[in-house]
C-alpha cells in the first residue's frame, strides 16, 4: 500500500462540516460510491439523508478518508483527533493558514500547528477542494465536476482548486483517472502527490497545474519515477515566483526571469511545458495514447490547401519538422491521387476522393508511409443540430485502417473545439487515433511529447540546488579578482595587471605592448560609467584616458584583444526556487536587448553546451558564413563549460557570476569583462 493508498481508495468516509460537508456527501452518493459515508456535526442530526455523529470518538469506526469542511482553528482539533485514532488520512478544505500570513496578530503559526497536529497522517491541503477519484468513485470534493467514470486515465494534480474545477469540464474526450488538488502544501507537496498517483497502473500520463515549486528535489524524484515506469508528465507554470532581482547588478539578472528558470527545469527534468489550459488537455490526450514521441517528425493531411496552410504556419517557431514525402512514398501519393495533385507535406488531398473510404484509405496509407512520428489528419465535423456527419464516417474508417495497417501514430485534428465533439473524440479513442482540438495545439502537444521523448533519451541529472540568501548584498569582486577566480578555473583572460599610479600603469602598458585597454576597478557596468577606454595606442592616449577617470581607485591595464568573430555573455544565477541557472548567448552592450540567450540548470554537459550554442540566432556568425572564418567553437564550450564548474565549486556563496563578453576569435575564446559577487562568508 502506498501512503495515500487509504486516503484516496477509502472504504469509509467521515466528512466534518456544514454546508460544504453536505456537499461532499451529495458528489459521494453522485459517484456511487458504495463504503461507509459518516457525517460529523455538533448540532445535526442528518445530512443528505445520513445520520450525524457529534465527533470522531462517536463514529462507528476508524475513518479511511475524511473531509474536514470546518474553520482553521477547528480543523486543527480534528486532525489531531483523526491522528491519533488512526485514521488514513485527511483533506483540510479550511483556509487562513500561510496562504493568509503565517501567524495571526498573537504570533500563532496555524499551518505549522496544523502539520504537527497530522503527525504521520497525510493529508491535502489546507485551503484546498480535495481530489476525485474518476477510476473507483470516489469524490473527498465539496462542488460540482464534470467528469465521469473510467478503467484508465490520466492523473492531474493542480495548485489551484479552481483551475482543478475547470479542467473537470473539459468536453475534448481525455479520460481522467484523478483530479487533485495540493492547497497550501502544508505537508504533501505536489510532486509528492503525483509521484504516489503515479504508481496506480491505471494512471497512463501525469499532468501538473504549477504556482510554485517549492523543492525541487521532490520534482527531481518524481521525473525519475515518470521515466522509470513510462508515464510522461506534462505541465503548466503559472504565476510569479517571489524572487527578487532588486539587488542583482550583473546584465544576467536582467535576462533571466522565473519562466526562464522553469523553462530549464522541465527541459533538464523531461516534463513537456505548455503555455495554456487548451495544451495542458490537448497534450495529455497524447500522451495517454502512445506516451512522448520517439522524434520531431510530423506528417499533416487535409482536403484543403488553407488547412495545410495554417498547420504549416502554426509550426514556425516550433521544434518540429514536416519534411516534404520523398522517394517510394512519393510514388504511392501519386498513383492515390492522380497527376494534379501537388506532393507536400503538409498535403493538401483534395476533395476528389471524399465520401470513398477505399480511396481515401490509399492515401492516408500512402502519406503514413512516412514513418513520421506523429501524422496528422486535420478534419473538423459538423454541428449535428442543423447538418448531417455522414460523410465524415468514410474519412473515418479510411484513417483508421490507415493506422492499423502501418502502425503509425495518429490524430485527427480539428481547426475549432467545437468541430470535434466529444462523441466523435470518444470513438476515436477507443479507436487508437488521438483526437486533437486546434491546430496550434495539436502541434504544441507534439513538441511538447517530443521534448519528453528526447530527454528521456538520455541519463537524466538532477540540478544543483542551493538556499537563497534573502536580502544579502554580499561583496562584488573588483575585475582583477574575478578574473584571477575565472582564470585559476581555466577560463582564458586577457594579459594584464592593476596599476594604482601613472607611472604604474605606463610601465604595464609598455610591457605588454600597444594597442591596450584601461579599465577603472569597482565598477560594475563600465560602459554606461565611462569607466573604459579601448584602443589606447601610445602613453599620450593613455594618460589622457586615466585623467578622464576617477584617480581615486585602481586601473585594470589589459592587452588589447584581436580576431574577434562575436560577441557572448555567459552568466550564472543562483535562483531561489531553481538552483545554479547558466545563459549564454548574444553579448556586448546590447545582451539584455537581443532576446539570443540559452539557460541550462547545472551541472551541464560540454554537448549541452554546444547542442544549446547551435539553437542561438547568432550560430550562423560562430560557426561561419558568407564567406567569413567562424569562431573557434571548442574554445567556446570549454569556456562556458569551465564557467559552470567554478559556478559549482563555489555554489555555497555565489550570488552572481557574468562574463560580458566572452570574445568568441579564430583561435581561443577570452573573458575581457567579468563580474562576480559573492556572499559574504565566501567574499
Amino acid at each position: 500500500m502506498s501512503r495515500l493508498d487509504r486516503l484516496l481508495r477509502p472504504r469509509s468516509i467521515a466528512v466534518f462540516g456544514g454546508k460544504w460537508a453536505g456537499n461532499v456527501v451529495e458528489q459521494c452518493q453522485r459517484m456511487e460510491f458504495d463504503g461507509e459515508i459518516w457525517p460529523v456535526h455538533p448540532s445535526r442530526d442528518r445530512i443528505c439523508g445520513l445520520r450525524c455523529f457529534r465527533s470522531v470518538s462517536e463514529l462507528p469506526g476508524v475513518p479511511d478518508a475524511s473531509f474536514i469542511g470546518v474553520n482553521r482553528r477547528a480543523a486543527i482539533q480534528v486532525i489531531d483527533q483523526l491522528s491519533r485514532a488512526g485514521a488514513g488520512g485527511a483533506v483540510c478544505f479550511a483556509s487562513g493558514f500561510a496562504e493568509a500570513g503565517r501567524e495571526d496578530s498573537k504570533g500563532v503559526d496555524f499551518q505549522d500547528r496544523l502539520v504537527d497536529a497530522a503527525s504521520a497522517m497525510p493529508f491535502l491541503g489546507p485551503n484546498c477542494y480535495g481530489y476525485v477519484n474518476y477510476l473507483d468513485g470516489t469524490a473527498l470534493w465539496p462542488d460540482q465536476h464534470g467528469g465521469t467514470r473510467c478503467s484508465t486515465g490520466v492523473g492531474i494534480v493542480a495548485q489551484s482548486s479552481n483551475i482543478a474545477i475547470n479542467l473537470t469540464m473539459q468536453r475534448r474526450g481525455l479520460p481522467i483517472g484523478c483530479i487533485l488538488t495540493a492547497g497550501n502544501q502544508a505537508q504533501l507537496s505536489q510532486a509528492n502527490i503525483a509521484s504516489e498517483l503515479i504508481d496506480d497502473p491505471r494512471i497512463t500520463a501525469i499532468g501538473l497545474y504549477i504556482e510554485g515549486f517549492g523543492e525541487i528535489a521532490d520534482y527531481v524524484r518524481l521525473a525519475e519515477k515518470a521515466r522509470k515506469l513510462n508515464k510522461p508528465i506534462v505541465a503548466i507554470k503559472a504565476g510569479r515566483s517571489h524572487k527578487s532581482r532588486q539587488a542583482m547588478i550583473s546584465h544576467t539578472a536582467s535576462i533571466i526571469g522565473s519562466e526562464q528558470a522553469a523553462d530549464a527545469v522541465f527541459r533538464r527534468l523531461g516534463i513537456g511545458r505548455v503555455r495554456n489550459v487548451p495544451e495542458f488537455l490537448e497534450t495529455l490526450k497524447l500522451l495517454h495514447l502512445g506516451g512522448p514521441l520517439r522524434g520531431r517528425r510530423l506528417g499533416s493531411m487535409s482536403c484543403s490547401g488553407g488547412e495545410a496552410g495554417l498547420v504549416a504556419d502554426a509550426s514556425v517557431g516550433r521544434r518540429v519538422k514536416f519534411d516534404d514525402p520523398c522517394g517510394e512514398q512519393v510514388a504511392a501519393l501519386k498513383k492515390a491521387l492522380g497527376p494534379l495533385v501537388h506532393i507536400s507535406n503538409p498535403l493538401d488531398y483534395h476533395t476528389w476522393h471524399w465520401g470513398d473510404e477505399q480511396a481515401l484509405t490509399d492515401i492516408f496509407q500512402a502519406m503514413l508511409f512516412g514513418s513520421y512520428d506523429l501524422a496528422f489528419l486535420v478534419m473538423d465535423f459538423p454541428r449535428t443540430d442543423r447538418c448531417s456527419d455522414l460523410a465524415w464516417k468514410p474519412a473515418v474508417g479510411a484513417i483508421c485502417k490507415a493506422a492499423a495497417s502501418t502502425d503509425s501514430r495518429v490524430a485527427v485534428v480539428a481547426s475549432m473545439p467545437e468541430g470535434l465533439p466529444e462523441v466523435w473524440a470518444e470513438k476515436l479513442l477507443d479507436a487508437g487515433i488521438m483526437p486533437l482540438q486546434g491546430i496550434d495545439e495539436a502541434i504544441a502537444a507534439a513538441e511538447a511529447a517530443a521534448d519528453i521523448g528526447e530527454c528521456w533519451s538520455s541519463k537524466i541529472r538532477p540540478p544543483v540546488t542551493c538556499p537563497q540568501r534573502a536580502g544579502e548584498a554580499g561583496r562584488l569582486l573588483d575585475e582583477a579578482e574575478a578574473k584571477k577566480l575565472l582564470n585559476e578555473a581555466g577560463v582564458r583572460v586577457p594579459e594584464g595587471a592593476v596599476a594604482r599610479e601613472e607611472a604604474e600603469a605606463m610601465a604595464i602598458a609598455d610591457e605588454l605592448g600597444y594597442p591596450i585597454v584601461l579599465k577603472r576597478l569597482g565598477v560594475a557596468h563600465k560602459t554606461e560609467e565611462s569607466a573604459i577606454a579601448l584602443g589606447l595606442t601610445c602613453r599620450d592616449h593613455l594618460l589622457a584616458a586615466m585623467k578622464g577617470m576617477d584617480a581615486s581607485t585602481d586601473f585594470l591595464v589589459e592587452r588589447q584583444i584581436h580576431d574577434v568573430v562575436a560577441e557572448l555573455i555567459v552568466g550564472v544565477l543562483r535562483d531561489p526556487e531553481c538552483g545554479l541557472l547558466l545563459t549564454f548567448g548574444t553579448g556586448g552592450i546590447w545582451a539584455e536587448h537581443a532576446g539570443d540567450h540559452r539557460h541550462l540548470l547545472l551541472p551541464v554537459t560540454r554537448s549541452e553546451i554546444l547542442d544549446a550554442l547551435g539553437e542561438l540566432r547568432a550560430w550562423p556568425v560562430l560557426e561561419g558564413c558568407r564567406n567569413t572564418p567562424g569562431a573557434d567553437i571548442g574554445s567556446v564550450v570549454g569556456a562556458i563549460h569551465s564557467v559552470a564548474r567554478l559556478a559549482q565549486q563555489e555554489a555555497g556563496t555565489l550570488i552572481e557570476l557574468e562574463i560580458n563578453p566572452l570574445l568568441a576569435l579564430r583561435n581561443g575564446a577570452v573573458a575581457v569583462d567579468a563580474l562576480i559577487r559573492k556572499s559574504s562568508e565566501g567574499a
